[in-house]
């Protein structure tokens, strides 16, 4: 029996049963196999850009006698599909940035999807940015850590089919009673994870201000102003997160 890592495994129990799925830069086509072995979806799509993860995505429907579900195309981002083709789009395993470009080069291909599931390896802000701009909205959020690396899990809808708007999922949030969080920092630490952050989200932020922190200082090195500006930047960002992740742990100590 094909099994999932931790992260492909949550990603597939956010695919509704019956659908039809097209997963862009399927790689190996995992995901779509495991859905149409488990008898979870009708249709499977694995889309992949490059030669090589195409023909191993290839071997891997054949060798599973799967080609009558599963439909491997090779093709750029959202070009393997038609409009109204499938109900559900899988893109994991890329950056946010990649993934806000293959939704926003492939918006006609959109028509008549229900549901976007992604996992952006960095740059979250940039797929929830795009989602927002876009008419979608996000429902679900989850993070998970697997074999030493931190993975958030993007769920979103086209707007008006969500149980909450855009303008109630981003609006400024007072944190206890004086710190605001507005919507760009809603957009960076996500407004759902945000809502019961748990430990692992904690280890991504401390990693990120990590990270943040070498940044500044390897600009406190040069002597060009712009590399001043830029330093004041980074400490007023980090100091940002800092003071809201003091406030999510004070809340998660209270209730103990």
């Amino acid at each position: 029996m094909l099994k999932l890592s931790k992260r492909l495994e949550l990603i597939a129990k956010q695919v509704p049963a019956g659908s039809t799925l097209a997963d862009i830069g399927s790689d190996h086509a995992l995901l779509p196999s495991y859905m149409a072995l488990q008898g979870r979806i009708r249709k499977g799509i694995a889309g992949e850009v490059n030669a090589g993860p195409f023909q191993a995505a290839s071997k891997q429907i054949r060798g599973s006698q799967l080609g009558e579900i599963v439909d491997v195309r090779l093709g750029d981002g959202l070009a393997v599909i038609e409009p109204g083709e499938v109900e559900v789009i899988t893109i994991a395993g890329m950056g946010g940035a990649l993934i806000a470009s293959i939704l926003e080069s492939g918006s006609p291909k959109l028509a008549g999807v229900k549901r976007l599931i992604m996992q952006p390896n960095v740059g979250e802000y940039n797929v929830r940015s795009w989602l927002l701009e876009n008419g979608w909205t996000l429902t679900e959020e989850f993070i998970l850590e697997e074999d030493g690396k931190i993975y958030e899990i993007l769920v979103s809808v086209p707007s008006g089919e969500a149980s909450i708007d855009n303008e109630q999922l981003y609006q400024p949030r007072t944190m206890d009673q004086e710190l605001t969080v507005d919507r760009e920092q809603l957009l960076k630490m996500g407004p759902y994870l945000l809502q019961n952050p748990s430990t692992v989200w904690f280890q991504k932020w401390e990693l990120e201000l990590g990270k943040l922190d070498m940044i500044r200082r390897q600009l406190s090195l040069s002597e060009s102003p712009e590399s001043r500006v830029k330093e004041q930047e980074l400490e007023q960002e980090m100091n940002r997160i800092k003071e809201v992740m003091a406030c999510l742990q004070k809340d998660r100590t209270s209730f103990k």
